[in-house]
């Protein structure tokens, strides 16, 4: 697994549940030009063996999981690199995950069960109950002994003692080898960061010099404080259409320059459609090859990095455009021009191949 990790092209993105849906080809073809998908269950042909109430599940079907391990192969074979993570919940649930008036749901003060993700009709989980901690991390290793997936994905994640008790039990029971993927936005979460091996950064703000800053700050320590192999996954959301190609660049090439990771540019999730859809991007072609050094700032505020094929450069918002010059011709893949020098604009990035 760490080879599929370490060994992949860049840029390299990731499916945060719903799928890139601007190409006319075979789903699973489109699915498979990200090296890196996280979902549920039922994505991955997998099913609960409660098939009623999934939160009291401790496995899965046989003819599942042998639909699973095809599912995986089909993938697989499309791209060889591929990291496959099963959502498992702990936060929240659809109100049928647990029978009516059980022991795991959250209850407030006054003994009401309290509202989780309201765009979904959820209801909160007591991930503070030993018990139902225990549940999640058994749910967890039989996500990872089918076979079918690599890791999992937590979502709602931050540093608390619940959180943190959860994190180690489910760690302790998966052992060394599975990948925990945990959703903790831009937020640090030093607690629990030896226990989980990447951050889902779903940056729900990017508007400002700030937010970008803040964004780029998490990124780096995650990619030096996470438990190795690494594999953080960086989304910002488009501002005002998906043809935000300039938001799209930044958020690749930071994604690039500070880390070896994951990233993804798609809609707001305040949409009334479903989160995390986007458009497969031309700027996404693995033009890049491996990594040959870390990012450098340069000292006009940008940042660069180079590859096997060419040179990443991120220049941050709020700061002053730039030029990049090279001592021969590059090719910039945001513009198709070939020359010696190129501008770039703050709030933008741009490959440069050679």
């Amino acid at each position: 697994m760490t080879e599929r990790i370490t060994g992949r092209s860049f840029p390299s993105i990731f499916q945060a549940w719903n799928p890139a849906d601007n190409l006319k080809e075979d789903r699973t073809v489109t699915e498979a030009r990200h090296d890196l998908i996280f979902n549920g269950a039922s994505f991955f042909r997998l099913q609960w063996n409660n098939d009623v109430h999934h939160g009291l599940a401790t496995g899965f079907t046989e003819k599942s999981i042998q639909q699973g391990l095809r599912r995986r192969q089909d993938l697989m074979s499309r791209n060889p690199n591929m990291i496959l993570l099963i959502e498992i919940r702990y936060r929240d649930a659809h109100k049928s995950y647990l029978p009516d008036g059980h022991k795991w749901w959250r209850r407030d003060g006054k003994g009401q069960i309290v509202q989780g993700w309201e765009e979904g009709g959820y209801l909160q989980l007591d991930y503070s109950n030993p018990e139902f901690r225990e549940q999640v991390a058994i749910q967890a290793r039989a996500a990872i002994q089918s076979g079918v997936v690599d890791g999992i994905m937590l979502d709602w994640w931050d540093d608390d003692t619940d959180r943190l008790a959860l994190a180690k039990a489910i760690r302790k029971i998966i052992g060394d080898k599975g990948l925990i993927l945990a959703n903790a936005n831009d937020r640090h979460t030093p607690e629990t960061a030896s226990f989980i091996n990447g951050y889902f950064m779903e940056c729900y703000r990017s508007r400002t010099a700030e937010d970008w800053k803040r964004i780029a700050d998490t990124l780096a320590w995650a990619e030096k404080n996470l438990r190795v192999p690494r594999i953080n996954c960086l989304e910002t959301w488009y501002h005002k259409s998906r043809a935000d190609e300039n938001l799209l660049r930044a958020t690749t090439t930071l994604s690039l320059v500070l880390s070896d990771g994951y990233c993804l540019f798609s809609d707001p999730n305040p949409l009334p459609t479903p989160d995390h859809l986007h458009n497969w991007y031309p700027f996404w072609e693995r033009r890049l090859g491996p990594a040959l050094a870390q990012g450098i700032q340069r000292p006009d505020g940008s940042i660069t990095r180079d590859f096997a094929n060419g040179t990443a450069v991120y220049n941050p918002m709020g700061n002053n455009s730039v030029n990049i010059s090279f001592s021969e011709s590059r090719t910039s893949i945001a513009t198709g021009k070939n020359q010696q020098s190129h501008a770039l604009n703050s709030c933008d990035g741009d490959i440069y191949i050679k």
